[in-house]
């Protein structure tokens, strides 16, 4: 098995001598679902591509195909994965030896499939190498731990702790409140050990059950691989303990939403950050960027809020900026500039939904930022004060974000015209089927009094 000599380190000592008994050939679709094929890894070993059918970036969220008026909507034709073994990492939730590998996505003729969300996240990174930049980003992932949960009409619980009890709201950043799921945290940490990933922290949040795990700053692509494997991880410690982990940005009614706070900084040819000049002071490409965040960032909501529920996490004081200013070390804006060195100077955009695609939530936040740098656009004065009294700059609906999107011709092409319109399409097409479905808040003040 020559191609065990090209996986990272961590999978080396993962294996400790062992040999693969299987490998996960996966792919990232438009929601973040892996998706993909399983096979023995002496079979793996001996193939150099594999093929899967491109229009699996037409499935909704709910298994369903949106219509694109495409050639290949119709006869599906394979596009070629070829294995990143860069990616390569353990699943050691598994009974055997099993390997991920997350494989490049290309059409027939070599190119890039357009619509495969870590092509677009590569094609906004490109942008900025043309302009001798390097982003950096460092993203926080919040979720739930719940209970078991097996039927769609009954509320969402919180999961059952140590002690007996349900995790408790309103304690952020309480130690003993970690401790009520500490087995399920611990199987977080072995898992992520094993796969070679490190958690800068672990933190309470304030939501019942909910939690925040904040990943080191590194490359764009890399960091959004591992948001991908995480979600995956973290999904396979909570059902070791009965429990289920959840990524909806709006899991439990009255309880704060699950964000994906993502930092931004530049690096220059010579790896200095852009946002600092030589003394330390902030610099033109600083305020652009954020500029940019401000001008662009609501055309882009429906990347970073991609379904109904998004946008019930969008609630003033619920710890959800709905708007677009920008202050230092201030949490009620939508764009923070957190404490920090001249040379770690960075954004944290705070719209972003944890349920969204990491490669795609990025993806978007980065080409704001960039639209913003390319215009030369100055950013809307510093909020110094409460922010959430502000004018509210963000969609408040699925329907009004895509209409935004749909009108982003500058964003539209930096992310890809072909992508943007499958995007749109499925999109819709998700909203259309939630059309269909009538809530408990419906039959409870409508069935007879209208």
């Amino acid at each position: 098995m020559s191609w065990l000599d090209h996986i990272p380190e961590a999978a080396r000592l993962w294996l400790d001598g062992r040999r693969p008994d299987e490998v996960e050939c996966i792919v990232s679709d438009l929601p973040g679902i892996a998706r993909g094929k399983a096979m023995p890894a002496t079979k793996f070993g001996r193939q150099s591509r594999f093929y899967l059918p491109r229009t699996i970036f037409q499935q909704t969220i709910t298994g369903g195909w949106a219509e694109v008026p495409l050639p290949e909507s119709a006869t599906e034709p394979d596009m070629i994965l070829t294995p990143d073994y860069a990616t390569a990492t353990a699943a050691p939730w598994t009974a055997d030896v099993t390997l991920q590998v997350i494989h490049d996505m290309t059409l027939q003729d070599g190119t890039p499939v357009p619509t495969a969300p870590r092509n677009v996240l590569r094609r906004v990174v490109a942008a900025y190498a043309e302009m001798g930049l390097t982003p950096v980003v460092a993203p926080e992932m919040e979720f739930y731990l719940v209970a078991r949960h097996t039927d769609p009409g009954v509320p969402i619980a919180p999961m059952i702790g140590r002690t007996g009890r349900a995790a408790a709201a309103r304690q952020a950043y309480s130690l003993s409140a970690i401790d009520e799921y500490g087995p399920v945290i611990d199987d977080i940490y072995d898992f992520a050990e094993a796969q070679g990933f490190e958690i800068d922290g672990i933190t309470q949040e304030g939501g019942a059950g909910q939690l925040e795990i904040n990943l080191r700053h590194g490359d764009p692509v890399k960091l959004a691989d591992e948001i991908f494997f995480f979600k995956r991880l973290i999904r396979e410690a909570a059902l070791r303990h009965g429990c289920f982990a959840t990524f909806m940005a709006k899991p439990i009614e009255g309880e704060p939403g699950s964000s994906m706070h993502i930092h931004h900084s530049l690096l220059d040819a010579q790896r200095r950050n852009v946002f600092s000049d030589a003394d330390g002071a902030e610099t033109a490409a600083f305020r652009h960027f954020i500029g940019g965040l401000q001008r662009h960032l609501p055309s882009a909501i429906a990347l970073l809020a991609p379904y109904v529920n998004s946008y019930r996490r969008y609630v003033k004081e619920f710890a959800a900026p709905v708007n677009l200013e920008w202050g230092r070390d201030n949490r009620t804006a939508g764009l923070r500039i957190p404490i920090s060195e001249p040379e770690a100077r960075r954004v944290e955009n705070r719209i972003a939904g944890m349920d969204c695609n990491p490669y795609l939530g990025i993806a978007a936040s980065l080409a704001c930022g960039l639209l913003g740098l390319r215009e030369e656009r100055d950013p809307a004065p510093e909020m110094t004060g409460n922010a959430y009294a502000s004018e509210g700059a963000v969609p408040r609906g699925l329907y009004d974000a895509l209409d935004l999107f749909a009108r982003a011709e500058d964003l539209r092409a930096l992310l890809g015209p072909e992508f943007s319109q499958v995007y749109s399409i499925v999109k819709t097409t998700e909203y259309d089927e939630y059309l269909q479905a009538i809530s408990p808040w419906e039959r409870e003040h409508l069935l007879i009094n209208v």
